[in-house]
């Protein structure tokens, strides 16, 4: 275990990491309970209090430095770092008294589409300047310095651009991924090796087959894993966007707990999006090994097939429900219902491929 480089079993993985999760909570506890104060059974005199209005200044404070001299210890405050406890606790009192799930949702959704507005422009700007030799010499070094603007400090021009709407929070997410994005694409058109180029050619291929049969496949079968990598970026992003107008999402709930003093709900809600970042990360994977299946299986293998399908028409129909809105006036109900429909019907696809999927790589 102690060994450069050295590898650990499957046992040796689990156990480590309960262990390595035990003592970080452990940690987080005991630097809570430090960090506690004191409740005290004392409250302040109140100066309106007709009892206490025959009293001098000197009586009043005199009378209140006796009574908080005598106060008795009833409890602790936790109020700069909660215990793992007081966040589990939390849960409840958001659901009922915050409205988490509606807060979650709008950020998921708005995390969503800043994705696909970024990918979108990643793939059109990136193609032109890795495909052709033009535009790579007149925008590749602009486009590449880009990321080193300080995003953060754009919102004012975002607002006065986009206003305070979600229009806003999904423009300065798009634009704080693809920043990152375009370049990444670029470089991966460069790295497509030259024997797959030579053997297309060879065979007789034009530009467009070789665009689509050899080109497109490499770019995003490795685009896929560098998206993952930007996960934790765009939420970032969309916490900050979602702060500056505080009309809904996680970043809006979090400002106002904060606020308030609630930081054991504040805790709460990080750990809820760190969650949903490990299932976005999860789902890329998922993604990369269905729609790339070459470099994780070494031969075909039945179900691939409806899986597959069944990951276009999702996509499909959130691309829909993306670009539909600012095209054609649809009412949100026959929106959902559509959309919905044809979800279901994916998702059942996709299940019967994962079926058959799991019993081919038994026998395999």
């Amino acid at each position: 275990m102690f060994e450069l480089r050295g590898n650990l079993t499957k046992l040796q993985n689990i156990s480590l990491g309960i262990t390595g999760a035990v003592v970080l909570i452990g940690l987080w506890w005991l630097l809570a309970e430090m960090l506690a104060v004191p409740a005290l059974d004392y409250r302040a005199p109140s100066l309106d209090d007709p009892a206490l209005q025959h009293l001098n200044r000197d009586s009043l404070l005199r009378a209140d430095s006796i009574q908080f001299a005598n106060a008795k210890t009833v409890g602790k405050i936790y109020k700069i770092l909660p215990t793992p406890l007081h966040v589990v606790q939390a849960y409840p009192k958001l659901m009922n008294e915050d409205q988490l799930p509606m807060h979650t949702l709008h950020s998921i959704w708005l995390n969503l589409k800043g994705y696909f507005w970024a990918i979108l422009v990643s793939l059109l700007m990136g193609g032109l300047i890795g495909f052709i030799p033009l535009f790579r010499g007149l925008f590749a070094r602009p486009v590449d310095a880009l990321r080193y603007l300080p995003i953060s400090a754009l919102t004012g021009l975002f607002m006065l651009w986009f206003g305070l709407g979600d229009n806003m929070k999904v423009a300065f997410l798009a634009f704080g991924i693809f920043v990152y994005m375009i370049p990444v694409i670029v470089q991966r058109i460069q790295e497509v090796e030259d024997v797959h180029l030579t053997t297309v050619y060879t065979l007789g291929a034009g530009n467009l087959q070789t665009l689509f049969s050899v080109y497109l496949p490499s770019v995003l079968s490795k685009f896929m894993e560098d998206l993952r990598v930007l996960t934790a970026i765009s939420w970032t992003y969309i916490i900050i966007a979602e702060i500056l107008n505080n009309t809904g999402g996680l970043g809006s709930l979090i400002y106002w707990l904060a606020r308030r003093d609630k930081t054991d709900k504040v805790f709460a809600v990080l750990l809820l999006i760190i969650l949903i970042g490990i299932l976005q990360d999860r789902l890329f994977v998922y993604l990369d090994k269905r729609l790339f299946p070459h470099k994780h299986y070494k031969t075909k293998v039945d179900g691939l097939k409806e899986v597959q399908t069944g990951i276009y028409i999702v996509l499909g129909v959130f691309a829909l429900a993306v670009v539909l809105p600012l095209v054609v006036a649809i009412p949100d109900s026959i929106l959902v219902q559509g959309s919905g429909l044809l979800v279901l019907a994916a998702i059942g696809l996709i299940l019967m491929g994962e079926v058959k999927l799991l019993k081919g790589l038994q026998k395999v």
